[in-house]
């Protein structure tokens, strides 16, 4: 290791993203540490870890808490005083990292940032539209730790879907968004859309039968972080008819998704056919929540 490497582990998830891994791993050159903690990949992704320096480690979920992310914070051996998560499909600039870097050497940061999470679809950056949204994704060494909404069995998908990062300390924000851009394809990113509404009506299911959002959950509040934010709103926001075609007109009018073209109405659709597809499956288990059990 050099000395000039930023004190920084970077803990990325990964299952078959030989598509996205050389963009992103090539990015991260200049950190002390990359994991890709892998989900037994059938493509080339452990081999392309490989190549960029990245320790592979594999996971095997059996169901429950921690998924991926969290058994990797609780699990790996992380030496470095801070760290940063990332998924195979985004990309951490340059100047994101000049960012990052300037963090950590100051002299009072604060205990976690935010990061934005620019949207790019189609093979291009959306600047309209509403979609990029602002997550905790750097934080200091011990200071954070998923979210626990719901336990879920084996076959369910291994890594934290929507779940955020609660934080022991302060949350500040960085200027400079990261490139989130999936390059596996419509039908690749359709399908893990299905599979995320599976997720969150099961979310839906357990707040509106507990008002709560799981053991340990980010609070819902309207005046409070972006994550608190976006919380406060889904409470809202799932009580409330119409809700998919009301998420439509907000990306595609209010928020000017129609300026993206083609590109933005089949975003704001798929966006409408998620929310859709998570109040179908809420009410389909409302429907055998009451149903006589024989």
């Amino acid at each position: 290791m050099t000395a000039d490497l930023l004190p920084l582990t970077v803990i990325l998830a990964s299952k078959n993203e030989e598509a996205n891994l050389p963009k992103c791993l090539n990015a991260l050159k200049g950190v002390k540490k990359v994991y890709v903690v892998d989900s037994h990949s059938v493509d080339r992704s452990c081999e392309i870890a490989d190549e960029y320096g990245a320790e592979v480690v594999q996971f095997d979920y059996e169901g429950g808490y921690p998924k991926k992310r969290q058994w990797a914070l609780d699990n790996l051996p992380v030496d470095t005083p801070w760290v940063l998560l990332l998924d195979a499909d985004e990309v951490a600039t340059s100047e994101l990292i000049d960012e990052i870097a300037v963090v950590l050497r100051s002299n009072d940061p604060h205990d976690a940032y935010l990061i934005v999470k620019g949207f790019h679809f189609m093979g291009r950056r959306f600047r309209y539209g509403g979609f990029s949204h602002a997550a905790v994704l750097l934080f200091k060494t011990g200071k954070a730790q998923f979210e626990h909404v719901f336990d879920e069995p084996a076959h369910a998908p291994d890594m934290e879907i929507h779940e955020r990062l609660i934080v022991d300390g302060t949350i500040g924000s960085l200027n400079t968004p990261l490139i989130h851009e999936d390059f596996k394809g419509l039908e690749a990113y359709i399908a893990r859309h299905n599979a995320y509404s599976t997720w969150e009506s099961r979310m839906r299911y357990q707040h509106l039968n507990t008002n709560a959002w799981g053991d340990c959950a980010i609070k819902a509040r309207l005046f409070g972080n972006a994550q608190e934010r976006r919380r406060f709103l889904k409470v809202i926001a799932i009580r409330i008819p119409f809700e998919s075609l009301l998420w439509f007109l907000y990306h595609y009018i209010i928020r000017l998704g129609f300026l993206e073209g083609n590109r933005g109405l089949i975003a704001c659709q798929i966006r409408a056919s998620y929310i859709s597809q998570a109040r179908a499956k809420l009410y389909e288990m409302q429907l055998n929540s009451k149903s006589p059990k024989n």
